[in-house]
């Protein structure tokens, strides 16, 4: 490309790929020759990083004719001196880029990259910020209604069209979320019934009470504590499960590709899930309260009682209301975690974090609509007196 003449700051020479700089009075002339690649565009943003010096010229024109390759490499370099100017308010143009290149070159339009920078820029208060969240927490409180409406349809088409669900992939999502789920539903419920009969059994030694102890059990674990953790541990493993199963799908662009062979994914993949949630929660539910039941018993023994008396207290005390109370919320937290996790799955945008933060949310508004939706019963149950 010759020596440095007059007018020119800069010359530099990198394997296949040449830049050249050049001073005028209206600003900063590149002279861009070769291949632009993954290779090559490192160093030649380093040598024109240096000629520009940390500055702003006046504006920048970009001789790109003597370009016979670029790739998203060198396309990411022409974006950023763009962006550079125009934070600026310099000017900034290419001339004689390839049309191949130009059309490249216009995937990445210059106000999306302004608006995240100004986005970035700018610092909410606090009273914004509180505003933002009540706005987000509405606006997903009515997708999620949207959607279990559209999952009501859903398992109502199924339910007069029984060929529809799929019932292997069905299954094996029971055998997921339910038969693998087991050991560490009955270990949480096991420990809870331990750690129940204990605290109670210190409180009620003071009265000379102990015998109390197989009371408080059978009615904790029947009415709150088994379908309680049982939700709470689904929320974590097996709504996120599959918030990450259909948010890859929608990443990988496998979502796309059945609603354009006509598939709607709320009964071809939700439906399923949601089914599956509902028969097993229940269920786990039962094997909880049981270990919970268990466990209490093992700490009811150590205050001098028999198996015998243990199980008269359970039969005197637990009743089939007790019990059907806390299937009636099996059933209602089964339907609230798998269409959360569901949502959120669909509801995943673009890239790997986009997983994440979808199996994030389906955690926590899970866990959170449980919460609720405990109180919520707890209420209702006592003004129907049940």
């Amino acid at each position: 490309t010759g020596g440095v003449g007059d007018g020119e700051r800069d010359l530099s020479s990198v394997g296949e790929a040449e830049i050249q700089v050049r001073e005028n009075p209206e600003g900063i002339h590149l002279i861009l020759e070769g291949r632009l690649d993954s290779r090559t565009t490192g160093k030649i943003w380093k040598e024109a990083n240096r000629a520009l010096g940390g500055t702003s010229p006046r504006g920048i024109v970009v001789e790109a004719s003597g370009g016979d390759y670029c790739d998203i490499s060198g396309v990411g370099f022409l974006v950023e001196l763009r962006r550079r100017q125009e934070e600026s308010g310099g000017s900034f143009e290419i001339r004689g880029l390839r049309e191949d290149f130009h059309k490249l070159l216009e995937m990445f339009p210059a106000g999306n990259f302004r608006r995240v920078a100004e986005q970035e820029r700018s610092k909410a208060g606090f009273v914004e910020k509180i505003g933002r969240a009540t706005v987000e927490i509405l606006e997903d409180l009515r997708e999620q209604i949207i959607f279990l409406g559209h999952l009501m349809v859903g398992i109502t088409l199924v339910l007069f069209r029984r060929q529809k669900i799929r019932w292997k992939d069905t299954m094996g999502v029971i055998e997921a979320a339910g038969v693998n789920a087991l050991p560490i539903t009955c270990l949480v419920g096991f420990t809870m019934g331990v750690v129940i009969a204990f605290q109670a059994g210190m409180a009620l030694k003071r009265f000379a009470a102990e015998v109390y102890v197989a009371d408080s059990v059978v009615i904790s674990m029947l009415r709150e504590i088994g379908p309680f953790f049982t939700a709470i541990v689904l929320a974590g493993r097996t709504g996120s499960a599959f918030a990450a199963e259909l948010g890859t799908m929608k990443v990988n662009e496998e979502i796309d590709a059945l609603k354009t062979m006509g598939l709607d994914p709320v009964p071809f993949l939700a439906v399923p899930r949601v089914i599956a949630g509902v028969i097993v929660t229940p269920l786990l539910t039962i094997f909880a309260n049981v270990a919970g039941i268990v466990g209490g018993g093992l700490v009811y023994l150590t205050f001098g009682f028999s198996v015998s008396n243990y199980f008269q207290r359970i039969q005197l005390r637990g009743d089939m209301g007790d019990l059907a109370s806390g299937m009636i919320k099996a059933v209602i937290f089964g339907i609230v975690i798998a269409s959360v996790g569901c949502l959120q799955g669909l509801r995943t945008g673009k890239g790997a974090r986009a997983v994440g933060e979808s199996t994030t949310k389906s955690v926590v508004a899970g866990i959170v609509l449980v919460v609720i939706l405990d109180g919520v019963f707890g209420v209702a149950f006592y003004y129907l007196g049940i």
